[in-house]
């Protein structure tokens, strides 16, 4: 898997006590990589980090990314090959309440890890997550391509448009003989172990458990949902190829479903309240405030130059996400569910690799 690259390598993960990133640090481990994780800590109750290590994790650094001297201090002490950076504020809605934190966080808490690394001088591969919603989105019916102009309508949007931009920029300024950098730009993500406020799959879950019925604000709104492994494993393989192969790899990439995949929010909701096994759906418009209706990925380049191309499609993401949640609620812990739905996924990929090789 990954060539074994991640064996023995010390990684760097910001915002792994995250909803992916907590999915990634325990996919790391499961590689044989020795993981320091710097985040806050989990906002959620429950939460998947707290979950997967209730006595918590042993090279875990509680800490603001806005903190530049904690996490230089981090940083350079862990002596990491790779980094990779997940750590902002990722929803759009917040991003309306707290505009001002949410651009300290996104672009000057991502200028801060960039500096942190290249001050270590030990790393060598930079992994920086942003999201689809860079792109400027004028709503078209196709995927958006790495090489098309940076936007975003709301605060968030823009934030990590601005990402996209320092990074590049970044890159031309301070990594002639630096580490590799490149960014990962994924979808709407789903996944067992998401309790964060304002997303459409937590938001099921929570009132489904509740016995409520599922309001939904935007239900024609189209997405490029994907199970959020089928990202990690394309941050993963960006990884591999910046460690093998250096700057070749520093560029952009889109990690998203292909564009056959992508599905409406009300058909969403009836997917993951058919698989869950309860529940229903009205339409209930409570605010205002624009989000994307139509937003789509190209992920041709992935596919030409890493070889990566999405494992899940749509309905077995649903399936596979629902019944995490699903069986957790039963009783069973989230370290075996995790664990499970890795190895699954990574059988899944191996499988998915060798039918495409013939």
């Amino acid at each position: 898997m990954f060539n074994d690259i991640y064996t023995g390598k010390r990684v760097f993960l910001t915002g792994h006590t995250g909803f992916k990133g907590a999915w990634l640090l325990r996919w790391l481990e499961s590689l044989g990589a020795e993981v320091a994780g710097y985040a806050l800590a989990p906002n959620t109750r429950p939460s998947l980090f707290a979950e997967l290590y209730p006595q918590g994790h042993a090279r875990s650094v509680t800490g603001d990314i806005l903190d530049a001297e904690k996490l230089d201090r981090a940083l350079r002490e862990f002596q990491p090959e790779i980094v990779f950076h997940l750590a902002a504020q990722p929803l759009v809605r917040a991003s309306y309440r707290d505009p001002v934190g949410t651009y300290r966080t996104n672009v000057i808490g991502t200028l801060h890890v960039l500096e942190a690394a290249r001050k270590a001088g030990c790393v060598r591969a930079f992994v920086n997550v942003t999201t689809d919603k860079c792109y400027e989105n004028r709503e078209v019916r196709r995927g958006y391509r790495e090489d098309e102009p940076m936007g975003g309508h709301d605060m968030y949007s823009s934030s990590k448009g601005c990402v996209e931009i320092l990074s590049a920029s970044y890159r031309r300024s301070f990594l002639k003989d630096g580490f590799a950098l490149a960014t990962a730009r994924s979808g709407n993500v789903i996944g067992g172990g998401d309790w964060a406020e304002d997303r459409l799959i937590p938001d099921i879950v929570r009132a489904v458990q509740a016995k409520q019925v599922v309001d939904i604000r935007s239900p024609d709104a189209v997405r490029p949902w994907q199970h959020v492994l089928d990202p990690l494993s394309g941050y993963l393989r960006l990884g591999q190829k910046l460690l093998e192969e250096g700057d070749s790899f520093a560029q952009p990439f889109n990690f998203g479903p292909r564009e056959d995949s992508v599905r409406t929010v009300a058909e969403m909701v009836a997917s993951a309240l058919r698989h869950y096994g309860a529940g229903e759906m009205r339409i209930h418009k409570t605010d205002d405030l624009h989000e994307a209706g139509l937003l789509m990925l190209s992920v041709e380049k992935a596919e030409k130059a890493l070889g990566w191309t999405p494992t899940y499609d749509p309905e077995t993401a649903v399936a596979q996400t629902m019944a995490w949640y699903r069986q957790f609620y039963e009783g069973k812990g989230a370290e075996e569910l995790t664990r499970t739905h890795i190895q699954a996924f990574e059988k899944k990929m191996a499988h998915s690799r060798a039918s495409l090789r013939k």
